[in-house]
């Protein structure tokens, strides 16, 4: 459904006619998600600090489905963040069949999942909204080095049961008021989904971001230099089954006196996160346990690395309603510093969370 532009339909009726075919069902959902969330440090200017409810952390209306033979979308409209446009992301992918291959022109705009929101498939947080455990910033590398925001512009993507290729041509903002002076950045997202293990799912592949250019007040200049690798596989060991996801990332180090590389603006080294973790099913469609690890150097030639240990579990009350905990630890010469440790977010988190989609 997602890979064929969510043209899809189904065992829905269709409203046809010459150069018309839409659902006779508007495909709309409401996703929340409830969270309870603390850390160990020791400053009070810091909620988490102290323990807090985030009612809702993320509430959205989510629409979505065929628009025409060839077209489809997916809308979402946040409600949680006061101030916030509504309109926090859309797409509207347009696409034909060529061969064994399906083929996609896809305009897009989002606040958050950057240029990759245009065409992404994979769980390993390639794409913010898609991963196993909520606290992304411990179990993926694009997410720790933040290779993501706003962002909006045209994908061209082809998908194959093999795999798939996006290219993205695309600006860092949102908006009509929004324009680049100069060039388009640049994202490149190449994967691998072959057959190779009977019983396993297996999929890999690499994301580039790349481009400078200029903001829409004519002046900023903005750079994006960045690499990252990931590999999944889902499969069954004995009765149970398992998903195992590894990352890599890598933002490169601004030059001095150049313009600074957004993902990155320290000049001493690249910034580089690796990640592993691995889920299984410990009650068939009901529970799940997951244990993962990351490594993370932030570029700076002091206190710079931190490696964090996530456990985590999930359970299903209903199919598309689920409790999931997630507790992290964290280590390395970054939490040496008591500005890092005590007096800020100290080196422990945990995330309570009831997520919902109806």
């Amino acid at each position: 459904f997602k890979a064929k532009g969510f043209t899809m339909v189904g065992g829905q009726s269709l409203i046809e006619g010459e150069m018309l075919s839409l659902p006779a069902t508007l495909n709309a959902s409401m996703v929340t998600k409830f969270r309870y969330h603390k850390t160990n440090g020791d400053t009070n200017n810091n909620a988490s600090n102290k323990g807090a409810f985030e009612i809702p952390d993320e509430a959205a209306l989510l629409l979505g489905g065929r628009v025409g033979e060839h077209v489809g979308f997916i809308f979402e409209m946040q409600m949680a963040e006061d101030g916030a446009p509504a309109f926090a992301a859309y797409k509207m992918p347009i696409g034909f069949d060529a061969g064994g291959a399906h083929i996609e022109i896809i305009p897009f705009a989002t606040d958050a999942f950057g240029p990759q929101f245009s065409f992404e498939l994979l769980n390993t947080g390639a794409q913010r909204s898609i991963r196993v455990l909520e606290n992304r910033s411990a179990i993926s590398a694009v997410q720790k080095l933040g290779l993501q925001g706003a962002a909006q512009g045209v994908g061209f993507a082809a998908y194959h049961t093999t795999g798939y290729i996006n290219y993205t041509a695309w600006q860092p903002e949102t908006g009509k008021a929004a324009s680049s002076s100069g060039d388009f950045f640049h994202y490149l997202r190449i994967a691998a989904t072959p057959q190779i293990v009977d019983g396993w799912d297996i999929g890999g592949g690499v994301q580039l971001w790349s481009g400078t250019g200029k903001l829409d007040d004519g002046i900023t200049y903005n750079k994006k230099d960045a690499y990252a690798l990931a590999l999944q596989a889902q499969g069954n060991v004995g009765n149970m089954p398992l998903g195992l996801y590894a990352t890599y990332g890598n933002a490169k180090k601004s030059a001095a006196g150049k313009t600074a590389n957004t993902f990155n603006t320290g000049t001493n080294d690249d910034a580089t996160a690796w990640s592993v973790l691995g889920e299984l099913g410990v009650i068939t469609n009901k529970a799940t346990v997951a244990l993962g690890y990351m490594g993370y150097d932030d570029g700076t030639a002091t206190d710079n690395e931190q490696t964090i240990t996530t456990v985590g579990a999930t359970y299903l009350i209903a199919q598309n309603v689920e409790l999931q905990a997630n507790h992290s630890w964290k280590g390395g010469s970054y939490y040496d510093l008591a500005t890092n440790n005590a007096q800020a977010n100290g080196d422990q988190e945990t995330l309570l969370m009831l997520f919902s989609a109806f």
